[in-house]
């Protein structure tokens, strides 16, 4: 190799670790974009700076270094100096759009989530979990503690699974099954999305009181309170009796193998003869290849959900074998992998009573 060529590797290397290292300060560009409804006010044509900062209550100076900097991230883009627009990827983060994720980003930049991430490398050592450390309590008792969190909470699961919601319905025969409880649920928005493509199927969604809080009107915009009821519950005790399908997406990510075993098991006990569990989480590969294309379009994102599982939750992304474990644990055989590839890097995975 040139000496040229090996500069420009060496190159390409260090670029690498100095974006990866200014991760953070991008999150939080995100973060500032939102709270000061930047998208909301350039809106569909082209603006400039000033204007956007007198409507945002910002001083004119900063608001331009902000749209710049969201320029660079491939959010806006500017036309001439001090004169911007949106680009397609910037509009998610206005919250009028049908697929916005601003709640996402408010979330997941919020610091409740990113203050245990400063104890990374203490999770590492120990194992525990850094959020409990840091707060003085569990992640989930922490939102039910504080209302206004646990509300935008709902809203960035409920803008997660959009995505999954319009994909599911049309990769898996749901048709075949009469009743869906959807364990943890959550608004039901998943759910939903489902039985408006399958009329003939009934469904339930079961989750926390809390977890529940917006699901009546989810149900109620999509036209869906006679064919779905709510149930609240706690599913470390029980799940409801009744379904032949339970779903449940992003759940068992969140907790310990041996918490996603009773999980399981309560749904075990309660499946009927030829009933099914489907599960939709992300499945790792054994080994890492950054050349399979999953792996280059999740852009590692799967592999830093299983850190954030660690230092927030406690739970962890799985691999095939650790689906089958805990399945096996529960008393049910996983039959099937299906990847979800209008919703990668999610896949389907079935299980059945032994």
């Amino acid at each position: 190799m040139a000496n040229t060529d090996v500069r420009a590797a060496g190159r390409a290397d260090r670029d690498l670790i100095v974006r990866l290292a200014f991760g953070s300060m991008a999150a939080q560009t995100l973060r500032a974009a939102v709270r000061l409804r930047v998208v909301e006010l350039l809106g569909d044509t082209p603006r400039r700076a000033a204007e956007v900062a007198v409507d945002a209550g910002a001083e004119p100076q900063p608001m331009t270094r902000l749209l710049r900097a969201l320029a660079g991230l491939g959010l806006l883009k500017e036309h001439a100096p001090d004169s911007f627009s949106v680009t397609p990827a910037g509009a998610l983060l206005d919250p009028r759009h049908p697929d916005s994720l601003t709640s996402f980003v408010r979330m997941f930049t919020e610091p409740a989530i990113v203050r245990a991430w400063e104890h990374l490398d203490g999770s590492v050592r120990t194992g525990d979990i850094a959020f409990d450390a840091v707060f003085g309590t569990d992640f989930f008792s922490h939102l039910a503690q504080h209302p206004e969190l646990s509300a935008e909470f709902n809203a960035a699961m409920s803008q997660a699974v959009s995505e999954t919601a319009a994909a599911l319905p049309r990769a898996f025969d749901f048709g075949r099954f009469t009743t869906v409880t959807d364990v943890g649920g959550g608004d039901g928005t998943l759910l939903a999305g489902v039985l408006d493509a399958h009329p003939g199927v009934t469904g339930v969604v079961f989750d926390t009181a809390q977890g529940l809080a917006e699901a009546p009107k989810t149900l109620e915009r999509h036209g869906l309170e006679g064919r779905c009821s709510l149930v609240a519950g706690d599913f470390f005790r029980s799940v409801p009796k009744g379904s032949d399908l339970y779903l449940m997406k992003s759940i068992l990510h969140d907790w310990t193998d041996d918490q996603a075993v009773t999980i399981l098991s309560h749904c075990r006990e309660v499946l009927p003869p030829g009933g099914l569990i489907l599960i939709v989480e992300p499945v790792l590969p054994e080994v890492v290849d950054t050349n399979a294309e999953a792996d280059v379009t999740d852009g590692g994102v799967t592999y830093l959900s299983d850190l954030n599982m660690l230092v927030n939750v406690g739970g962890r992304e799985r691999t095939r074998k650790d689906f089958e474990d805990v399945c096996h644990r529960a008393g049910l055989s996983l039959t099937s992998v299906t990847p979800l590839t209008e919703a990668a890097p999610f896949s389907l995975i079935e299980a059945v009573a032994d």
